[in-house]
């Protein structure tokens, strides 16, 4: 399937926040048959206004029980944070830093690692966890989603074990390069063998449902209007 709607990430991503919300990518992929692209619901905008849309970066964290491991194997966990810096550095303009992993216990995300990020071009933040450092981030505009807030560090908690490589949130498989969209109403994740069906097809039921809206809000019965429309 080929579209004149964008030519390049810049131009889709445009389209995307302007014009599409969650829900409707989301029926798309369930209509394609992808019905598992939804993150937990615990994972939610840090600000109710707070949306985002970009690339896929996926970070592998991983628990540990001291800070600095004595008698290990892997020399990464010797290092603070693991590979967690490194994988801050390597953000790109137009990514999303997305972080598994670790047991729910500790913050994944803060305004020290938001700061870097923008310096980056990174577009936003998910982590199946919880973030901190809340009124920073929100001084920043940074898009944040996580299970909310609490201050507890991951420093002698968790440690990053590798980045770009394939991960999953509450079943839902990640991808470097995978399309993340998050809204107020949660976060969903478009592979990207088929991005390019699911966004055409988000942006005419789209303006398909305005269309529905105007005529309910004009004294159709939901009926007639699915009847004649096929949208509801």
């Amino acid at each position: 399937m080929t579209t004149k709607l964008w030519k390049s990430d810049e131009e889709l991503f445009k389209i995307v926040r302007t014009e599409l919300y969650t829900a409707v990518v989301g029926d798309i992929m369930d209509k394609l048959g992808f019905i598992t692209q939804f993150l937990p619901p615990q994972i939610q905008p840090l600000g109710p206004e707070m949306t985002l849309v970009g690339r896929a970066m996926p970070v592998l964290e991983a628990d540990v029980f001291e800070e600095n491991p004595v008698g290990g194997k892997n020399s990464f966990l010797v290092k603070p944070f693991g590979l967690m810096l490194e994988a801050l550095d390597d953000l790109r303009t137009g990514e999303v830093y997305i972080c598994a992993g670790a047991s729910p216990s500790y913050a994944l995300w803060g305004e020290l690692m938001a700061a870097r990020a923008i310096k980056c071009g990174a577009v936003g933040a998910v982590v199946d966890g919880y973030s901190r450092d809340t009124r920073g981030i929100l001084a920043l505009n940074f898009p944040t989603f996580s299970y909310g807030r609490y201050a507890q560090d991951q420093a002698p908690r968790g440690k990053v074990l590798d980045f770009r490589v394939p991960i999953r949130i509450g079943g839902v498989p990640v991808r470097t390069g995978d399309i993340v969209f998050g809204d107020i109403d949660g976060v969903c994740v478009v592979p990207r063998e088929i991005e390019e069906e699911v966004f055409a097809k988000a942006v005419e039921k789209a303006r398909g449902e305005r269309t529905v809206l105007t005529a309910i809000q004009g004294g159709m019965p939901a009926c007639e209007a699915f009847r004649q429309y096929g949208i509801m």
